[in-house]
């Protein structure tokens, strides 16, 4: 990651992003959801966004995305404003940031075996179809995961099981930031440390930059470098771990 002056460039910034929603055919209610956030991930690196139930911490991650647009504000990624990019260089961009979810099962699709999930995405990137099979090993392998779990369906496995299939699905992609949604929250206290520990070591093998949404302090703790706090409103503070 190129230096200035001594300091980690951001690899993506939001700069003053708000949202408002409004409701009711005759007398219009608005609702702030976000004002005036700033955020910054660094390449390699984790950053925690905690916040209460109902604050705008999933929303801010799905503009993040590339997945909702905001009402006001921008997303610089690598210096550009994502909304000026031209159709393709989106795609590329929603490629490049990916979203897990917290509902590990719900973001596959409970009719397709794994080895039919898995090999959705390989075709979406247009990887040589002779290659399918040894990418698909590599990728369990790369997770955790053994090839036995190929031909059952979502719900014939466990929750840690299908959020280490969801992360491999992301994976294949090639990304250079994940955001990461509550991506433990519904997971055993065992498999969550486990989930985590994955995510380091991708992290450091990598060079994936999270931004990890959590309610858990305990998990924001053990994962992020810089810790931001999102409160109704959009008021936000900073803090280095």
């Amino acid at each position: 990651m190129p230096q200035q002056g001594g300091e980690m460039l951001a690899l993506l910034k939001a700069e003053d992003v708000g949202l408002v929603y409004e409701s009711g055919l005759i007398f219009k209610r608005k609702q702030t959801v976000l004002k005036g956030i700033n955020l910054e991930i660094e390449e390699g690196r984790t950053l925690g966004l905690m916040g209460a139930s109902g604050c705008g911490k999933s929303t801010l991650g799905r503009i993040v995305a590339g997945l909702q647009r905001p009402g006001t504000g921008r997303i610089l990624f690598e210096g550009r404003d994502i909304s000026s990019l031209k159709k393709v260089e989106f795609a590329a961009y929603r490629r490049q940031v990916q979203m897990v979810f917290q509902d590990p099962e719900g973001s596959l699709n409970p009719k397709k075996s794994i080895e039919r999930s898995i090999h959705d995405v390989l075709s979406l990137i247009d990887a040589p179809r002779n290659e399918w099979q040894d990418r698909t090993r590599q990728m369990l392998e790369t997770v955790g995961l053994s090839e036995e779990l190929l031909c059952r369906y979502p719900a014939q496995i466990s929750g840690g099981q299908c959020q280490r299939v969801a992360l491999g699905r992301v994976l294949l992609l090639q990304p250079r930031i994940m955001v990461l949604d509550e991506p433990t929250s519904a997971l055993d206290i065992s498999v969550q440390a486990q989930i985590l520990n994955l995510l380091k070591d991708l992290q450091r093998d990598m060079g994936i930059a999270y931004l990890l949404i959590s309610h858990q302090p305990e998990v924001i703790g053990f994962m992020a470098s810089r810790t931001i706090r999102l409160e109704k409103g959009g008021c936000i503070q900073e803090k280095a771990e």
